[in-house]
């Protein structure tokens, strides 16, 4: 299929674990952590746990640009503390070179915030300093940017934020943007009567960003309604996007062949994430259908 649906899913006892993990639930994309997301510093990886984790890769059929990992959660490349900075750069940084060592090509990470102790145009600007520093430092990961919802100081939560940095790296061909359907939804500024995610955030996108940069999205229902800023994933169907968004949203044959990734409420339970998975595969296949049949009756 040329929709590759797939969730975020668990490295634990071993990063090769990760491919799995994806295949039990019939994903044929994932997401993963290269490392704790929640500390600054890991254990390297193993020559073994490498070389295991291309093996699988190769015998589950997984292919690299279809993986999209997600850095760690302590990472902000806007902090004007340039002490604070080099910290998370360094973590980012282990981050794209675990990347590489696994022989990945995306990597997804959330671009910081303000702290509100620096203008928004100061802190987009020290993000792509560190993208364009991290590019020097390794050799051909794409560094795939994500959209945020919003709230506080936040960079990301606009269009126009994604777009400045990008303005400012210097290897265009090396960073990306991963949208997330939960969070243009809730920032609203695209029409703030519309709730269909193609043609509303969507269109504002490719006008002001482009989607030649799109390299990922994040498939997520809100439990918010629109306007909120609060970033709060629902079960796809369940929230305020509805499955008729998603129906539309996977019609579109420009996100075709990219990592669509679920970051769902699993409940402890992975027949949710082999439930989600077939759901929206069955949606895309249906489109399918529906739009032969357009044609066929028009001729």
């Amino acid at each position: 299929s040329p929709w590759k649906i797939g969730r975020h899913v668990s490295s634990q006892g071993g990063i090769e674990n990760t491919i799995v993990n994806a295949a039990r639930v019939r994903a044929n994309a994932f997401a993963l952590f290269v490392k704790s997301q929640r500390k600054w510093s890991s254990p390297p990886l193993t020559n073994e746990g490498i070389a295991s984790f291309k093996a699988r890769m190769n015998e589950f059929g997984y292919d690299p640009k279809h993986v999209l990992p997600h850095g760690s959660y302590l990472i902000n490349l806007g902090n004007p503390d340039e002490q604070k900075r080099e910290k998370a750069y360094e973590c980012f940084l282990d981050d794209l070179k675990r990347c590489e060592q696994l022989g990945l090509m995306l990597y997804n990470f959330h671009p910081g915030s303000t702290v509100g102790k620096a203008t928004k145009e100061e802190s987009i600007a020290l993000i792509a300093a560190c993208i364009n520093k991290a590019h020097k430092e390794t050799s051909s990961i794409v560094i795939v940017i994500e959209n945020m919802a919003g709230a506080g100081n936040i960079i990301g939560a606009q269009f126009s934020d994604l777009r400045d940095i990008i303005e400012r790296v210097d290897d265009k061909s090396r960073v990306g943007v991963c949208l997330d359907t939960c969070e243009p939804l809730l920032v609203a500024r695209q029409v703030p009567t519309q709730c269909n995610f193609h043609l509303g955030p969507v269109a504002t996108f490719d006008e002001q960003v482009g989607l030649s940069y799109l390299r990922g999205m994040h498939l997520n229902d809100s439990k918010t309604p629109l306007g909120s800023r609060k970033d709060r994933h629902e079960n796809i169907g369940l929230g305020t996007l509805t499955l008729s968004t998603f129906s539309t949203l996977l019609t579109d044959p420009r996100i075709q062949n990219m990592p669509l990734i679920l970051e769902t409420p699993t409940f402890e339970a992975e027949e949710v994430w082999e439930v989600e998975i077939g759901m929206l595969n069955r949606l895309a296949e249906a489109e399918t259908v529906r739009e032969r049949a357009v044609r066929l009756t028009t001729r």
